[in-house]
């Protein structure tokens, strides 16, 4: 389909704590738009506070997809939210509304913007527990070294500590004969026009404005939010509850570790976590990436509003 024919996408991604969804609002505001989150958290019900869900009133009317789909113990995965996703561009997209994608899980983004072919393979159990046994045992760098040697392409993108995708990668390799990489056919054209905006900030404001997230988050009621999600009988094992922001909360709350120290952990857990999603995103150059400062959300909207109307006039 040539190039002017393509439906509009406009993906605003980038590190945590820096505002995306503020600024996915404004810019949908001024251009029309509806919101498809990319982010892996905002999928569970039930964890608003952990995961910094926007509240109906940070959405100002603006209507968001893919958020609140699952409860904690249920099983998802990026094949899943490839397809799910897809159906919410679509349905905003014959609504002649302009579709964003805002937030900062990169691989959904990839699902979406690339051609990812995702392995038709069911979750083998056994399999999946020896990996984790093993990983107890002799280290998740040992898992990621073997990733590594069998498919060096996909072990660069998944970080070393990311031991769900780790497995998840052998587990294919192991069940299909074929690396993980072979089914992402990078080099073929995305189906939409895109334009891709990363959010990023000066580093001492970044683990400021960390800070002050966990603090609000506190404030707010995190301990109370994790208590309820185990009084709920969600167990701490699920991938939702080790998620960052309630696995050192859960910790704290099994008398792990004090709370002062949950918060110490959980702050610098979040810096290392943006350092991670740095690496990730800087590997991707369609990304044009914008600097946001102390109170210039507006700013940084007005901005990318118009690289999509100049780029609308091009297309034309």
């Amino acid at each position: 389909m040539p190039e002017n024919m393509l439906p509009p996408l406009i993906v605003i991604t980038g590190l945590t704590a820096t505002g995306k969804s503020a600024l996915g609002v404004e810019v949908a505001k001024q251009l029309g738009g509806e919101i498809v989150s990319a982010d892996s958290m905002l999928i569970y019900r039930y964890m608003n506070i952990g995961t910094a869900k926007p509240t109906l009133e940070e959405r100002q009317g603006i209507p968001h997809y893919m958020i609140d789909l699952i409860d904690p113990d249920e099983k998802y995965s990026v094949a899943l939210y490839q397809e799910q996703a897809t159906k919410c561009l679509e349905v905003i997209i014959e609504r002649r509304k302009i579709p964003l994608l805002v937030g900062g899980t990169g691989l959904y983004i990839r699902a979406l913007t690339e051609h990812y072919n995702f392995p038709g393979t069911e979750n083998n159990h056994e399999l999946r527990q020896s990996l984790v046994r093993q990983a107890q045992k002799y280290g998740q760098e040992i898992l990621h070294m073997r990733l590594t040697q069998i498919d060096p392409t996909t072990a660069a993108r998944v970080h070393p500590h990311d031991l769900k995708r780790v497995i998840r990668a052998l587990e294919v390799y192991y069940l299909t004969g074929k690396p993980f990489s072979y089914f992402q056919k990078r080099g073929q054209k995305s189906k939409y026009n895109l334009i891709m905006f990363g959010i990023n900030m000066e580093r001492q404001l970044l683990y400021r404005k960390i800070e002050e997230r966990v603090d609000k988050m506190l404030r707010l009621g995190l301990v109370e939010e994790v208590q309820n999600l185990l009084n709920k009988g969600y167990d701490v094992g699920l991938t939702s509850m080790q998620a960052l922001g309630y696995k050192e909360i859960i910790a704290y709350l099994k008398g792990k570790n004090t709370l002062t120290e949950a918060i110490y952990l959980l702050k610098r857990n979040t810096r290392h976590f943006a350092k991670r999603q740095l690496t990730w995103f800087k590997g991707d150059k369609r990304i044009l990436w914008l600097k946001v400062e102390q109170d210039n959300i507006s700013e940084v909207a007005q901005k990318i509003a118009g690289r999509y109307k100049e780029m609308s006039k091009i297309l034309r």
